[in-house]
């Protein structure tokens, strides 16, 4: 059920998202050099259909955005821009040359971007079967991105031995909880739930007191805990043992929303709330601070997702949408 802080929030964040998008500076677009030359020479030369928002993984977020409210609170968003922006970016050439780019660059992008790739691709095509003509056409657009990364996923996962902990991109358990609800569409799911389990079963006592470092956007350990609460069947006796005292954090202060790695504590402020709320249906005996921690969270950041600094706005909403969505 699409909740009213969601309706009521959709028409600031699809306009962010809109705005962002199409903007392709600044951009921070990496390039590793074996020749003169290797640079492109602007972003949506490399990336025709992921260009804006200043980076790949930014730009497949506020996609998802996009993707989202237009199928949960189309009444609230503007509807027909959308879908021309969708028309624009998602052509059958432009996603053939973010594979053949991801293809050449095997360790870009993992999985931050892989996991946000995935869940894009997900959200169309769950949305196509309910029906909707559009996101089927946009969901098979989309597909060979899809599948290039739950295949590189299959390839890596085996091989790595220990998961990366700490609150960035590279952070183990969110890119397995991203991707887990495409990888069960593919039916591959399997190779996300045993690497769960093989990196953080053994966890107990989670250190929340050395949370957070100055530039995370997601807590390691409520990540990890979310995960869990996925991958077992029953998750109880997982997270007695993580969190045996519960979870008692207060929101963080940002001093300096310029700085693209300060900024990140305003998604941390969101990607908590979204994280408390999850966890609040798996700790019934602490749901009600669990939900009152997560609203207190969310209000520190929400101001922030627009109206902001531009190294705020171009990512922020994804984290408050994933928040105010119920489903997520």
């Amino acid at each position: 059920m699409t909740t009213p802080e969601l309706l009521a929030a959709a028409p600031e964040l699809a306009a962010t998202a809109l705005r962002t998008v199409r903007e392709e500076f600044p951009n921070a677009l990496r390039v590793d050099y074996a020749r003169p030359g290797d640079a492109p020479h602007r972003p949506r030369d490399r990336h025709p259909a992921f260009y804006g928002s200043y980076d790949w993984h930014s730009a497949v977020e506020m996609h998802w955005v996009l993707a989202r409210l237009l199928r949960v609170a189309p009444a609230q968003v503007p509807a027909a821009d959308i879908r021309a922006l969708f028309d624009e970016h998602w052509t059958p050439a432009a996603i053939a040359a973010e594979v053949a780019f991801a293809a050449s660059s095997p360790g870009w992008e993992r999985p931050y971007g892989w996991a946000w790739a995935l869940t894009l691709h997900e959200e169309l095509a769950s949305w196509a079967a309910e029906g909707d003509e559009d996101a089927r056409r946009w969901s098979a657009v989309l597909q060979p991105l899809a599948d290039h990364l739950l295949t590189a996923y299959a390839r890596w996962l085996p091989a790595v031995t220990f998961p990366v902990r700490y609150g960035l991109h590279p952070n183990g358990a969110f890119g397995l909880l991203m991707a887990l609800p495409a990888a069960r569409r593919a039916g591959v799911d399997g190779l996300f739930t045993d690497a769960a389990r093989r990196w953080f079963g053994p966890d107990t006592g989670a250190p929340l007191r050395w949370e957070p470092s100055g530039s995370d956007f997601l807590s390691p350990a409520l990540v990890e805990a979310v995960l869990m609460t996925a991958v077992l069947p029953d998750a109880g006796p997982w997270l007695a043992g993580f969190l045996p005292d519960g979870v008692a954090l207060t929101p963080v202060v940002v001093g300096d929303a310029s700085d693209g790695q300060t900024a990140h504590l305003h998604g941390l402020n969101l990607s908590r709330a979204w994280c408390l709320r999850r966890l609040a249906d798996a700790l019934p005996q602490h749901r009600e601070p669990l939900l009152a921690s997560a609203a207190e969270h969310a209000a520190a950041a929400l101001p922030h997702v627009s109206g902001s600094d531009y190294m705020v706005e171009h990512w922020l909403a994804a984290y408050a949408l994933l928040y105010l969505d119920a489903a997520y």
